[in-house]
């Protein structure tokens, strides 16, 4: 019973696992870029949740209203000032800025909020559970966040198979010269693919936040690690991979968690590089947008 519980946490934690990798995934799927700024991305969306909350007094759920679509903003402007004109100049240029940007963004941070942790406060939802039984109990958190990992995957799932621009997103995953060719903007579908993936992130960096009471300006170097273990696992590319690389990953860990809290983090290491050896495509096979 006590393993029970342990997969049934993991696979909650695998939830926000799995909404920190969505953007990843589909940076990939779609402009073919390994996002290394992404950690510290979501670090970002963390922070601007906070200073929301500061300046407005609303409540962390409310700030989601204002951040989100804020780095949505931010995500089209970098995909078309930065990452556009890096594309033209080599695999390896997209790689270099995005670098670029995961040094400048925690040091950044360091000089406007010193290494304090910063609160993003839950409310309520840090403490109430649902108990199943007597050795089961779930967390409403955590739940919440599993719903919003579904939520957001089968509302991107449903836009890229239903919706124009969605259609744009997958013709460019499979040949982005058969899209120049159409006379479609292919930089203002990779801007739009952007900024969604940086919403995603930014849902993420928030909630990461309040899973742990608040943010600090290096978070980003674990949750990167978190967030490509996930994409890797379930298979590049694919948003359901995303998913379930996110429940192996969580449950690993929190069955690891019953023997050592020292056993967690190496015991999801070991999980991933199993995975790559064995199954370098990850569980759910192509990396295609799917």
């Amino acid at each position: 019973m006590i393993y029970l519980n342990s997969i049934s946490q993991g696979i909650l934690l695998g939830g926000l696992f799995a909404l920190s990798a969505v953007g990843l995934s589909l940076a990939f799927g779609v402009l073919r870029i390994v996002n290394l700024a992404h950690g510290d991305l979501m670090t970002l969306g963390g922070y601007l949740a906070f200073i929301t909350i500061e300046h407005t007094g609303m409540s962390t759920w409310y700030s989601f209203l204002i951040v989100v679509p804020a780095m949505g903003v931010i995500g089209y402007l970098v995909q078309r000032l930065l990452l556009q004109r890096a594309l033209r100049m080599g695999e390896l240029a997209p790689l270099m800025v995005t670098f670029g940007i995961s040094i400048i963004i925690p040091n950044s941070l360091v000089q406007l909020f010193t290494n304090n942790t910063e609160q993003l406060p839950v409310g309520s939802l840090a403490t109430s559970s649902i108990q199943v039984n007597s050795q089961i109990s779930i967390g409403t958190f955590p739940l919440v966040t599993l719903g919003i990992s579904i939520v957001m995957i089968s509302a991107l799932q449903q836009y890229l198979a239903r919706t124009k621009m969605g259609r744009y997103m997958r013709a460019a995953a499979d040949d982005s010269e058969v899209l120049r060719l159409m006379g479609v903007d292919h930089r203002r579908v990779y801007g739009i693919a952007m900024g969604i993936a940086f919403s995603t992130l930014a849902m993420a960096g928030i909630l990461f936040g309040m899973r742990q009471g608040g943010v600090s300006p290096y978070d980003g170097q674990l949750t990167v690690l978190f967030a490509f273990e996930t994409v890797i696992i379930g298979g590049l590319g694919s948003l359901w991979g995303t998913l379930l690389g996110g429940m192996v990953l969580g449950i690993a860990q929190t069955i690891a968690g019953q023997f050592s809290p020292e056993l967690p983090l190496l015991v999801g290491h070991l999980v991933f590089l199993g995975v790559l050896a064995f199954r370098p495509n990850g569980l759910l096979g192509k990396p295609v947008l799917r």
